[in-house]
């Protein structure tokens, strides 16, 4: 949902100037510059709204700036109006909670499910918003519950309404765990198909902090020389955005595990899995 004066999320042509340069300043990991240009519409749900999403993807991609996401998305609570609107709130909700969860932060899964099931409850099943609620469902199931046949449906859900929508940042997303559940399975050819669909969207639309992941995913599931190659290109990427994400790595990791609250822990993925993406997608809901 953009705001009622803006058209587009900035990742295409004709797209509202205001939109682009919030895209260009997100996609490069600059989250607070990003946020800061929205401040002055915040009395607006949807502009609160995509403030609030900024501000928690920071959390998820820096392990840093709880306090300002958490301040973002109560503004973004108390200015929205109608089931729309606050069902988007409670799936920024849901992803702070699981960001805090996935990080280590602080145990907040009950948190995570309650808000997501809020969100689900609010959002009519048509909404622009709820394939990304799927997704973020699927991303609980996986990462906190450990089910991956739930996630599974979730990321389908949330593919076929990407793809309905024309969201293909969404879709990026969606080929990437779909396809990381296919590697753990074994399923290298399916694993290799949608790895390498996320790196093409996220190369298309300039989306530089999701890229590095997408390369080393891929990696995972070529021969050398070719992964050592996408391998030297994610960890280029990578220190050229600062190190952002702060979760990333290389090196064939695995899932998150709980760390001491406040810090970004080690990544101790077996061989041959991709790096963990905590997720991102759109912050507009």
């Amino acid at each position: 949902m953009a705001h009622t004066a803006m058209s587009g999320t900035g990742t295409t042509a004709g797209d509202d100037p205001l939109q682009t340069a919030v895209w260009r300043l997100r996609s490069r990991g600059c989250w607070t510059d990003a946020a800061a240009l929205l401040t002055p519409l915040t009395g607006q749900p949807p502009a609160a709204l995509e403030r609030a999403g900024l501000l928690v993807e920071r959390c998820l991609y820096t392990g840093d700036g709880w306090p300002e996401a958490e301040d973002a998305l109560r503004t973004a609570e108390a200015v929205a109006r109608d089931d729309e609107e606050r069902g988007g709130a409670a799936s920024e909700r849901g992803r702070l909670a699981y960001a805090a969860t996935l990080l280590g932060v602080r145990d907040r899964a009950d948190e995570a499910r309650s808000a997501l099931g809020r969100a689900a409850a609010l959002l009519s099943p048509g909404s622009p918003g709820r394939p990304l609620l799927d997704f973020r469902r699927g991303l609980v199931a996986e990462h906190i519950a450990d089910s991956a046949q739930a996630a599974r449906a979730a990321y389908r859900r949330a593919h076929d309404g990407a793809a309905s929508h024309g969201d293909p940042l969404l879709l990026s997303f969606t080929w990437l765990h779909q396809a990381g559940l296919a590697l753990r399975e074994g399923e290298l050819t399916e694993a290799r198909h949608g790895f390498s669909e996320a790196l093409r969207i996220r190369v298309e639309l300039g989306y530089l902090i999701g890229t590095a992941p997408a390369l080393a995913s891929l990696a995972g599931c070529e021969p050398e020389p070719e992964a050592g190659r996408l391998r030297a290109e994610a960890e280029r990427l990578f220190r050229l955005l600062g190190g952002v994400p702060a979760w990333y790595t290389a090196r064939p990791p695995g899932r998150l595990p709980a760390g001491r609250a406040g810090s970004v822990p080690a990544q101790v993925r077996p061989a041959g899995s991709p790096p963990a993406e905590p997720e991102s997608a759109h912050p507009v809901s």
